[in-house]
C-alpha cells in the first residue's frame, strides 16, 4: 500500500490531539501509515530552514517553524483575513494587503522546498484546506509528480466574490496543479465549476473534468462524516450534570466557534423572537450556547463577541426570572466528552450558520441522541450538512428570526413518534457515510482516476 503524506496548516501534537481535521484524517493515517506535515508558530526557532521531527506518534510528523511576521501575514493575514471571509461570502471584510499575499506565497514555497526531499516516488499526497492552496503548484515546480489531492473543508467561493480578489486568476492556476479537488457539498462543486468557467480559462470536458491551459482537474463532492457509533457511546458514558436534567427547564444547545460565519447573533435573535411570541409558555426553554474563542486578534471576531454578549444580556434581562436564565453563554472550549453528554440531554440542537463547509456539530448532535427519545435538530439551510440531514432536521433560514422561532416551536411540539422517525432517517445517513467512508472514497478516487499525465510549463510529467 502506498504511503500517505498529509499536509495541513497544523499537525496533531500531544497525547490526545483534537479537532475535526485530526479526527477525519487521523484514521486513514493510522491505517495506511505515513507522514503528516504542517507548520507551527515558533518565533524563537533558530533553524527555520529545517523541519522539526515529532517522534512517538502513530505516524511520522514534521513541522516547519513560522516567525511572527509569517504568522501575521500568512495565517492571520491572507488565510484568515482574505480567504476565510471570501469563502464565507463576506467580501466586505476582505483585508487585502500586499504583505499578506507575499507572506502566503512565501510560506507555501518554503513548505514545498523543505518537504520535497521527504516525498518518495510511490507516495500519495493529500493537502488540506485554504491555508495551503498553492502548495501543489509549488511542489510540481520542484519536480514532484506524485498524485496530489486537495480537500477544501470550508465553502467554495462564488464567482462574483472571487472577482473581488486582487489576483483572481491565480486560484484556477493553483487548483490546476491537483489531480483531484474534493469539496463538501454538491453546491460547492457547482460553485467551483462555475467560478473556474467564469474566469475564461477553464473548459468543461466530456468526462466531467475541467481543463485549464492543458492541465486536467477533477472536482467532486466528498461530504465529511463522523464516527457516529463512537460518538453515541461517548454521549451514553458521559451524562449531563443533574442540575440540567433535574430542572423544569427544556434545554436547547448550540456549540460553535466564535465566528461571524456561524450565525450566532442570528440564533439569539431567533430565540428572542420565540420568547416574544410565547411569553406565557409553560415550557421554560433555556439555550446553552458554547462559543469557543478563535482568531481573537482579528477585529471582526472582537466585534462578533461584543454583539453576542450584548444580545445575551438583553434576552436574559427581558425574559429571565429568579432561578431561570434563558441563555447560558460560555465563551471557552468545553471537553468533547462533556459536550457529547450535553447533546444527549438537549431537546433541541440549534445550528444556524450563515455559511459552512459541513458543520460536524450537527452530525454529532444527531449521533448523541437516545433513539428511544431523541431530540430535534433545527438546522440552517446554509450548513453543508443540510444536504444530508434535511431528511430529518427542521430546516430554517437564520436571516429570518421568525422562521428560526417557528422551527423551535415545531421542535418543542413534535410528538415522540415523529422525533424517532426523523432521527432514524438521519442516523441511517450518518452510519452509511462515516469518516472512514469519506477518506477511503477520496483516496480511492485519487489513485484510480488520476489524469494520465500533467503538463507543467510545457513539460510533460508522467
Amino acid at each position: 500500500m502506498s504511503r500517505l503524506i498529509v499536509f495541513s496548516n497544523r499537525i496533531p501534537l500531544g497525547p490526545n490531539p483534537s479537532g475535526g481535521l485530526v479526527v477525519a484524517v487521523g484514521g486513514a493515517m493510522k491505517q495506511r501509515g505515513g507522514l503528516w506535515i504542517g507548520t507551527r508558530h515558533a518565533p524563537d526557532e533558530p533553524q527555520r530552514d529545517q523541519m522539526q521531527r515529532h517522534p512517538d506518534g502513530p505516524f511520522e510528523r514534521l513541522s516547519m517553524a513560522l516567525d511572527d511576521a509569517e504568522q501575521d501575514g500568512y495565517y492571520a493575514g491572507y488565510s484568515n483575513s482574505v480567504l476565510w471571509p471570501l469563502c464565507h461570502g463576506r467580501v466586505d471584510l476582505l483585508d487585502m494587503r500586499p504583505e499578506f499575499f507575499n507572506s502566503y506565497i512565501s510560506v507555501n514555497q518554503r513548505l514545498a522546498r523543505l518537504s520535497a526531499p521527504h516525498i518518495q516516488p510511490e507516495d500519495i499526497i493529500w493537502i488540506h484546506d485554504y491555508h495551503l492552496i498553492p502548495l501543489a503548484q509549488e511542489l510540481r515546480q520542484l519536480g514532484v509528480s506524485n498524485p496530489i489531492g486537495y480537500f477544501h473543508h470550508i465553502p467554495f467561493p462564488s464567482a462574483p466574490n472571487i472577482a473581488a480578489l486582487s489576483e483572481p486568476d491565480l486560484l484556477a492556476q493553483w487548483f490546476a496543479a491537483y489531480d483531484l479537488v474534493g469539496l463538501q457539498t454538491a453546491r460547492d462543486v457547482a460553485s467551483c465549476i462555475e467560478a473556474f468557467r467564469s474566469l475564461g480559462q477553464c473548459e468543461m470536458m466530456s468526462d466531467g473534468t475541467l481543463m485549464h491551459k492543458g492541465r486536467r482537474i477533477r472536482v467532486e463532492g466528498f461530504p465529511v462524516g463522523i464516527h457516529a457509533q463512537s460518538f453515541r457511546t461517548l454521549a451514553e458514558n458521559n451524562p449531563a450534570p443533574r442540575v440540567l436534567t433535574a430542572s423544569d427547564q427544556v434545554l436547547a444547545i448550540g456549540v460553535d466557534r466564535l465566528d461571524y460565519s456561524k450565525g450566532l447573533p442570528h440564533k439569539l435573535r431567533g430565540l428572542r423572537e420565540y420568547f416574544r411570541r410565547n411569553p406565557e409558555s409553560s415550557t421554560r426553554l433555556s439555550l446553552l450556547q458554547i462559543a469557543s474563542p478563535t482568531r481573537e486578534s482579528v477585529s471582526a471576531y472582537q466585534d462578533i463577541r461584543d454583539e453576542l454578549e450584548g444580545l445575551s444580556g438583553e434576552v436574559n434581562g427581558d425574559y429571565g426570572d429568579i432561578g431561570y436564565t434563558p441563555i447560558q453563554y460560555i465563551h471557552r472550549a468545553v471537553a468533547r466528552e462533556k459536550v457529547a453528554g450535553l447533546f444527549r440531554a438537549s431537546r433541541i440542537g440549534l445550528v444556524t450558520p450563515l455559511a459552512d463547509g459541513m458543520n460536524l456539530v450537527a452530525k454529532e448532535y444527531v449521533a448523541a441522541q437516545d433513539p428511544a427519545d431523541p431530540g430535534v435538530l433545527v438546522l440552517s439551510r446554509f450548513a453543508g450538512a443540510a444536504e444530508q440531514l434535511e431528511c430529518g432536521a427542521i430546516m430554517v433560514n437564520p436571516h429570518d428570526p421568525a422562521n428560526v422561532a417557528s422551527g423551535m416551536e415545531q421542535a418543542l411540539q413534535m410528538p415522540l413518534e415523529e422525533r424517532k422517525a426523523r432521527h432514524a432517517r438521519m442516523w441511517a445517513v450518518l452510519d452509511a457515510n462515516g469518516v472512514d467512508w469519506w477518506s477511503d472514497m477520496f483516496l480511492q478516487r485519487l489513485q484510480t482516476d488520476r489524469p494520465s499525465r500533467w503538463m507543467l510549463d510545457n513539460q510533460i510529467v508522467a
